[in-house]
């Protein structure tokens, strides 16, 4: 499985015990994690879903122009995530990548400023 055509580096992204592929997006072949020796089929994949569901979160900060919108970062997946009311994560897909290169950007910009 491939990841979306905004993820970083063009990686594929597939997830295994919480690794995540360091192969080109659309390889061919096993699953790999560089430095790890961590190989694994598709069938052998992480599901979608994070296991963070349920998990308590606040808020994320934000940077000057709003990022990331009163969402919490997901400890499990590295996902911004909105929040329940109760202040836990709700059931959510894993982050493999992002949909444009703006979000991208401001997720590399977020991070920068905050760190994990």
């Amino acid at each position: 499985m491939s990841a979306p055509a905004g993820s970083p580096r063009g990686l594929c992204l597939s997830r295994r015990a919480g690794e995540i592929c360091t192969r080109e997006r659309g390889h061919r072949g096993l699953h790999h994690r560089r430095g790890t020796g961590l190989l694994w089929t598709e069938l052998e994949a992480d599901p979608p879903t994070c296991p963070g569901e349920g998990l308590a979160a606040a808020a994320a900060p934000e940077l000057a122009d709003g990022f990331p919108d009163g969402r919490a970062l997901c400890p499990v997946c590295t996902r911004f995530v909105a929040l329940r009311r109760d202040g836990t994560l709700p059931r959510h897909r894993s982050w493999r990548g992002l949909a444009s290169r703006g979000e991208e950007a401001r997720r590399r910009e977020w991070f920068n400023a905050f760190g994990w």
